[in-house]
């Protein structure tokens, strides 16, 4: 049978196939209470009225009629009068037991790093951007583009990340992505699964993106002063490292200058990839953003940054200033990846930041987060180290039992990270333990509790130890 189509009032558009050998009844039910049973059509879905489906099918009246007056009997569809013919409503679905209901439970504060706080949206800027770039995009911007981005994007971010984050990025050097894991991706493939050490704690995700990508992943210690460079030394064949050193995560400390150097030095020598993942390089708070380590080697550096913390991570917008004996293999590689980013909103995201606009989205953004960190170090006071607090988005508690710290946040519906889930061998006696408390993602009205919570938790526990 052909699928119908019905004006305005009469219901949905139907896509029916009948077996030819049923009766013409028979089929038109089994292919109604397929879509029903599939979920093609979905509870409340206005069908088509009756005269309307029999002239598209080219059958009777009756013999819709019956189909649907059976499918009515059966329980797949509703009719009443003045509301037409509709796909009858979901049973009730069967309560879970206890335990499953738990794990699925939504906490009541969420702590957990990794997001920023995207109330802050800036949907009115962003709203004017769009306007005003799409009133002067020109045709082609409505086509297929070039894998490196759309121009206009990559212009803003040459600007931009030389003023604001100390970056050698010449347009031509920038290739836009759909946020930072697809730079990471795309780095990977272009390394050809050669070695690549990551920081050890760092996110495990970012390590199984890299071995999808045919990479070969190895650790490379954190302390104090950040990536142990030296352990570089020891590990032959390295393709690449990845750092985060403005603000490393999870544990919040910035890379020291002599070990910038001692990086830089290293790739220069080895031939070898700093791949730079700053993330929140953005969000300094006590003196001006540390600048891109990017700066200081840019034939040896890829800069990966993106707009996830800065604006929210639905845009799916990033970018990776690359060396150049780079870019035409990874913009190869992005355009048998998915050809290009959607265009609309780099053009939005480049007439931001033309306009300014950005810039005070971002100061207004730093001064909020500033002042959420204040209130968490205010909270606990001089009884717990507070670590990683002078950028970014999260901070590391020191505890000393993870597990039981954890068992009692979940008690109270609170959910923070912890830095046993970073490290590259989990479950390792001896290592340092402690809360990750990301400070974007609650709403102003509720981050007071959240802390109030989070407070009592680890005060519970310092109770229990003196």
């Amino acid at each position: 049978m052909s699928q119908p189509h019905a004006p305005d009032g009469v219901g949905v558009d139907l896509h029916i196939e009948a077996d030819p050998g049923e009766g013409r009844r028979a089929g038109l039910e089994r292919a109604l209470r397929d879509a029903v049973r599939d979920g093609r059509l979905a509870p409340g879905a206005r069908l088509p009225a009756t005269r309307r489906l029999a002239e598209e099918l080219g059958v009777s009246r009756g013999t819709v009629k019956a189909a649907y007056d059976q499918l009515v009997a059966e329980g797949y569809l509703t009719a009443r009068q003045g509301a037409g013919t509709r796909v009858a409503p979901l049973p009730p679905v069967a309560a879970e037991p206890p335990e499953a209901t738990a794990r699925a439970r939504v906490p009541r504060f969420d702590l957990r790093p990794g997001s920023p706080d995207v109330g802050t949206f800036p949907a009115a800027a962003w709203l004017r951007a769009l306007r005003r770039a799409l009133a002067t995009a020109p045709t082609r911007a409505y086509d297929y583009g070039d894998p490196r981005g759309r121009i206009e994007l990559r212009t803003a971010l040459s600007g931009y990340l030389g003023r604001a984050r100390g970056v050698v990025a010449p347009p031509e050097r920038i290739v836009v992505t759909s946020g930072y894991v697809q730079g990471l991706s795309l780095l990977t493939r272009v390394l050809e699964g050669g070695t690549v050490a990551m920081e050890d704690p760092g996110l495990p995700f970012h390590r199984e993106v890299v071995r999808r990508g045919g990479g070969r992943v190895v650790p490379v210690r954190v302390d104090e002063r950040g990536a142990c460079v030296e352990d570089l030394e020891d590990i032959g064949g390295t393709a690449a490292v990845v750092v985060t050193p403005a603000h490393q995560y999870p544990t919040g400390v910035t890379l020291h200058p002599e070990r910038r150097r001692a990086l830089t030095d290293w790739a220069r020598a080895r031939g070898a990839l700093i791949v730079e993942d700053d993330y929140d390089g953005e969000f300094r708070y006590d003196r001006q953003p540390v600048g891109a380590l990017q700066g200081m080697a840019p034939g040896h550096v890829a800069y990966l940054g993106t707009a996830s913390k800065t604006l929210g991570p639905a845009l799916r917008l990033g970018w990776t200033v690359l060396p150049p004996h780079l870019v035409d293999a990874v913009a190869e590689a992005k355009l048998h990846s998915d050809h290009h980013t959607e265009s609309i909103g780099q053009l939005a995201l480049a007439e931001l930041i033309d306009s300014h606009a950005y810039d005070r989205h971002v100061r207004a953004c730093r001064l909020r987060y500033r002042r959420r960190r204040d209130q968490l170090l205010e909270r606990l006071g001089a009884r717990r180290r507070v670590r990683g607090i002078a950028a970014g988005l999260h901070a590391l508690v020191e505890v000393d039992d993870e597990a039981a710290v954890l068992e009692r946040a979940a008690a109270q519906g609170l959910a923070v990270g912890h830095l046993g889930e970073h490290w590259h061998a989990p479950g390792a006696e001896g290592r340092p333990q402690g809360l990750v408390v990301g400070y974007g993602t609650p709403r102003e009205r509720v981050y007071p509790e959240a802390l109030e919570v989070l407070g009592k938790v680890l005060e519970l526990g310092h109770g229990q130890r003196h």
